[in-house]
């Protein structure tokens, strides 16, 4: 899947997401699922859904280097909330939005801390990454994330 990080195509993606009853692979640096982990996980990367009780994962965010959050559908806005409550709570690592997303979707992820997008091949297009300056007005107490 392609991948977008601080507005540039990224070629290789150094994260491996992890399923269920899985073995990690070596050398590779693992996301463990949220609902799987009980302590912060040795990789230091997290993926959880908009579904996730993330406060397990507030006490954490110091800890970790990546959190994705996945998106199940484009209208479950969810999403936004949770990237907003990961920054407050401190996190400076890499915020990667992960599924449905549209390209309309981009400039205000991004604005709700996002730093990170994961799309289809079918979703990415050169044009996408223009998407990021075409809403220049953000509402007031809202960070403009350059």
């Amino acid at each position: 899947m392609p991948l977008i990080k601080n507005r540039q195509l990224v070629d290789n993606d150094p994260w491996y997401f992890i399923q269920a009853d899985e073995t990690p692979p070596n050398h590779q640096p693992v996301v463990w699922p949220l609902r799987d982990l009980t302590a912060p996980p040795a990789s230091l990367a997290v993926a959880c859904t908009t579904e996730d009780d993330i406060a397990p994962l507030l006490s954490w965010v110091n800890q970790l280097q990546m959190i994705a959050i996945e998106f199940p559908a484009f209208r479950d806005g969810r999403g936004f909330s949770l990237a907003r409550l990961i920054r407050r709570a401190g996190f400076q690592g890499e915020l990667r939005a992960r599924g449905h997303l549209l390209r309309d979707q981009l400039a205000f992820l991004e604005s709700c801390g996002f730093n990170a997008f994961e799309l289809t091949e079918q979703q990415l297009t050169q044009a996408d990454l223009t998407a990021f300056g075409e809403i220049s007005v953000h509402y007031p107490g809202q960070p403009h994330v350059a």
